[in-house]
C-alpha cells in the first residue's frame, strides 16, 4: 500500500513519490561462512547536548548502542570509531574511548566481532616528528586491544602531514605491527573520503603507494588481517588484492562497486568493511546469506536496489555520506531525532535527503512508510515545505 507524499527537488518543484512497503528480508541464525562483513557505524548524538561545531562530542548512548545491537542482530560485525563515526569530524578522543568500551560489551555480549579505529587524535595542534604520532598511535592501540576490539589501523592526517617519504611510513607501521597482540586491518581511505590524506603511503602516485602498502604487509603477513582499501576504483583493488599475501583480506570500502568485488571473480573476492552496510543491514545480511548458499542470483538481487541508494549517499563531497546514514537511522526508527555531533545534519540539502529517502523506500529498505514519511515531513515543515502525505497516519 505505502504512503504518498510530496518530496522537494533541487528545482524548486516538489514531485509526488509513493514509498512502497519494504522487502521480505532474511534475518541470518548463524554466522556468514564465505565472507567477513564489518559495518562501520555511526553515533546518534544527543539532541539536548551541545553539539555544535568544534564542541565535545555529546552522545545518546542508548540509542548509539541500540543501533549496535541492530547490525549484530543481521550478522554484521561493527567496524566501530571510523569515519563513519565522526571520526576526526567532531568526535574526541575522550568520547572515542568510551564509545570503543561500550560497544566491545555490547558485542562481547552477543558473541559477535568488533574491531575499533586506532589513531592519533588525541595529539592537539601539529604533529612534531614521526616517532611522536608512533608514540600516539601506540597509546590508542594497547587501548582498543585492551578492550578485546580487534585494531584497525587508521590513516591518519597527521601522518600525511609530517611523513617525508615512503620510509616514514613502513617505519612507523612496521613499530605498530611488532607491538600489536593480535593481526591488525590496515586502512587506506583515498581523498574524497578526506582530503588531507592524499598521498598517503609516502606518493600521490597510487601504484607507487600500492607497492609500498604491499612491502609493509609482506614484511609480516602473520600481523595483517587484512587492509581496508577505500579509493572507489574497483579495478586497483581486484590488483591489489591478488598481489595480497595467501591469508590476507582485502575488505573493501568501495561504497559505489561493493557488490561485485564482494563476490569477486577469478577465485578472488573482497570482504567488506564498509559504511553503507549500516544503513542497508537487511539487504547485506539476505545478500551474504545467499551467498554462503551459493545463490548469487539472490545475491545480486537483494543488492542491486541498493547501489544507487549508496552511491547518492556518498556523492560528492563524498565526506558527508555521514548525513545520509544518519538521516536513515531516524526515518527507520533506530534513533529518536535526527541530530549529528558537530551539527552535520546541515551538511546536505534537503532535496538531496529526499532522494535518500526515496531511494531506500525503491530498495525496499523503510520498515514503516508512514513513519519515515511523518518524519521527513516534520524536517520539510522546519524549512516551510509542506509534503502532503496521504493517507494521513497520524502525527509522528
Amino acid at each position: 500500500m505505502g504512503v504518498r507524499l510530496n518530496l522537494p527537488r533541487a528545482d524548486g518543484s516538489l514531485e509526488r513519490v509513493t514509498l512502497g512497503d519494504p522487502r521480505g528480508w532474511v534475518v541470518p541464525t548463524a554466522p556468514f561462512r564465505t565472507r567477513v562483513a564489518f559495518a562501520a557505524a555511526h553515533v546518534v548524538a544527543d539532541p539536548y547536548g551541545d553539539n555544535t561545531p568544534g564542541a565535545p562530542a555529546v552522545v545518546d548512548w542508548d540509542s548509539t548502542l541500540g543501533f549496535r545491537r541492530h547490525l549484530f542482530r543481521h550478522g554484521l560485525g561493527v567496524a566501530e570509531a571510523m569515519d563513519t563515526a565522526q571520526r576526526g569530524m567532531g568526535l574526541d578522543w575522550a568520547t572515542t574511548r568510551e564509545l570503543v568500551s561500550r560497544s566491545s560489551d555490547e558485542a562481547r555480549l552477543a558473541g559477535a566481532r568488533i574491531a575499533a579505529g586506532v589513531g592519533t587524535d588525541q595529539l592537539t595542534g601539529p604533529a612534531r616528528s614521526v616517532d611522536q604520532l608512533r608514540d600516539a598511535y601506540l597509546e590508542q592501540l594497547e587501548f582498543v586491544e585492551s578492550t578485546g576490539a580487534q585494531a584497525i589501523l587508521m590513516a591518519s592526517r597527521q601522518l600525511a602531514a609530517v611523513a617525508r617519504d615512503a620510509d616514514d611510513y613502513l617505519r612507523v607501521y612496521s613499530d605498530l605491527l611488532d607491538r600489536a597482540d593480535q593481526p591488525v586491518v590496515l586502512h587506506w581511505l583515498g581523498p574524497a573520503f578526506d582530503p588531507a590524506l592524499a598521498g598517503y603511503w609516502g606518493s600521490s602516485e597510487v601504484g607507487d603507494a600500492t607497492a609500498t602498502v604491499l612491502d609493509l604487509i609482506r614484511s609480516r603477513p602473520e600481523k595483517v588481517d587484512g587492509i581496508k582499501v577505500s579509493l572507489l576504483d574497483a579495478d586497483h583493488e581486484r590488483g591489489l588484492r591478488a598481489a595480497l599475501p595467501t591469508g590476507v583480506r582485502l575488505y573493501t570500502g568501495d561504497d559505489f562497486n561493493y557488490p561485485e568485488l564482494i563476490k569477486g571473480e577469478g577465485g578472488h573476492h573482497s570482504d567488506a568493511l564498509l559504511g553503507i552496510f549500516a544503513a542497508i543491514a537487511p539487504a547485506a545480511a539476505t545478500a551474504l546469506a545467499a551467498l554462503d548458499d551459493g545463490d548469487e542470483d539472490a545475491y545480486d538481487h537483494a543488492l542491486a536496489a541498493t547501489v544507487p541508494l549508496s552511491r547518492h549517499i556518498f556523492s560528492a563531497p563524498t565526506y558527508h555520506y555521514k548525513a545520509g546514514i544518519a538521516l536513515l537511522s531516524w526515518l527507520t526508527g533506530h534513533q529518536p531525532s535526527f541530530t549529528m555531533v558537530g551539527g552535520l545534519q546541515s551538511a546536505r540539502s534537503l532535496p538531496h535527503y529526499a532522494i535518500t529517502l526515496e531511494l531506500a523506500a525503491a530498495a525496499g529498505l523503510i520498515p514503516d512508510p508512514d513513519l519515515a514519511a511523518h518524519r521527513f515531513a516534520r524536517l520539510a515543515a522546519v524549512q516551510g515545505i509542506d509534503l502532503d502525505i496521504q493517507p494521513a497516519g497520524g502525527a509522528r
